[in-house]
């Protein structure tokens, strides 16, 4: 009998006839009610009450269940209101009559009314849509999303949306959240995916960052080495020096203080050419958002703290 197909069970009977023991198991696969110390069958053709589904890992349990969607943050209600659709069929299809269908479009009207009946869920619906958008522009996971949004919702609480722009307040949970994690993501491109201009979302972050009590981890630029190699086609091979060198300017305090997108392009920069890969600085620097000088500078940098023949 297997351990996983067996369950202690409490019945309104709960003691066996035979023994008189309370310890009662229910076996799943045979569908009898067992006492576990003398071995009589109790009941027979037991239905098991639970889903006819199985599921191995907590992803896959609320992927399965049909109980709706996990609330999440990154909706303004937490997903928990109801939504009431536009479909004007019945379960078997057919078409409402006008009567009912006018009552689901009052029904429908007042529920939308009621869902954002506030100024703060008319805030947070602004909000989480925009970040819902952002996040789509840049590419980020949707755990980089309930992070942004779970920043914004404490600034909200807080009172620092007040007499702000909410997109800007938005755009710079949603930075927050990208260095938080360690996301390799520029203010640059939030800046170019959102409405607002790059002071104003570098503003509304600062004060985050100092209203919020936030701290951030220092921007490994080794996390910035596959984006930037991924635009431009470099190999593996070529990635994993630059990643090496980077590791070894690390340990000698080189990087401490210098722009991570910078350093990054750099080592790759120095990483095709020990490798033989035929990539310019223009190139390099576009992908990686700076300035050729940039690199320039920090080529020139690493090359003499390595005594580098190039």
């Amino acid at each position: 009998m297997s351990k996983k197909s067996i369950k202690q069970v409490s019945l309104s009977t709960s003691s066996c006839p035979e023994c008189g023991s309370s310890n009662l198991v229910e076996d799943y696969a045979m569908g009898e009610v067992i006492c576990s110390d003398c071995g009589l069958v109790i009941r027979e053709n037991v239905v098991d009450e639970g889903p006819e589904w199985r599921a191995f890992t907590r992803e896959e349990k609320q992927m399965r269940s049909r109980v709706g969607t996990p609330s999440s943050l990154s909706v303004h209600d937490k997903g928990l209101s109801t939504v009431i659709d536009k479909v004007n069929k019945d379960a078997f299809g057919r078409q409402l009559p006008a009567s009912t269908r006018l009552q689901m479009l009052r029904l429908r009207k007042w529920q939308i009314r009621a869902r954002v009946h506030s100024s703060i869920d008319r805030n947070l619906s602004q909000a989480m849509a925009e970040l819902d958008r952002l996040t789509d522009k840049i590419r980020v996971p949707p755990s980089i999303k309930e992070q942004a949004a779970l920043i914004y919702r404490r600034a909200l609480d807080k009172g620092l949306v007040r007499g702000r722009s909410i997109l800007a307040i938005a755009a710079a949970s949603l930075y927050a959240s990208c260095r938080f994690t360690q996301t390799p993501r520029t203010l640059k491109e939030v800046s170019r995916a959102s409405y607002v201009k790059r002071k104003d979302i570098a503003r509304c972050y600062r004060l985050l960052i100092r209203e919020l009590d936030l701290r951030m981890p220092v921007a490994n630029p080794v996390n910035s080495i596959p984006k930037i190699a991924s635009k431009i086609a470099i190999n593996e091979k070529t990635q994993q020096t630059a990643i090496k060198l980077l590791h070894n300017a690390e340990e000698k305090k080189i990087i401490a203080g210098k722009d991570p997108q910078g350093m990054a392009a750099a080592a790759i920069y120095i990483a095709c050419v020990i490798e033989g890969e035929k990539k310019t600085q223009k190139e390099i620097a576009q992908a990686a958002g700076v300035t050729e000088v940039t690199v320039r500078n920090r080529y020139k940098g690493l090359r003499s703290s390595f005594n580098l023949e190039i």
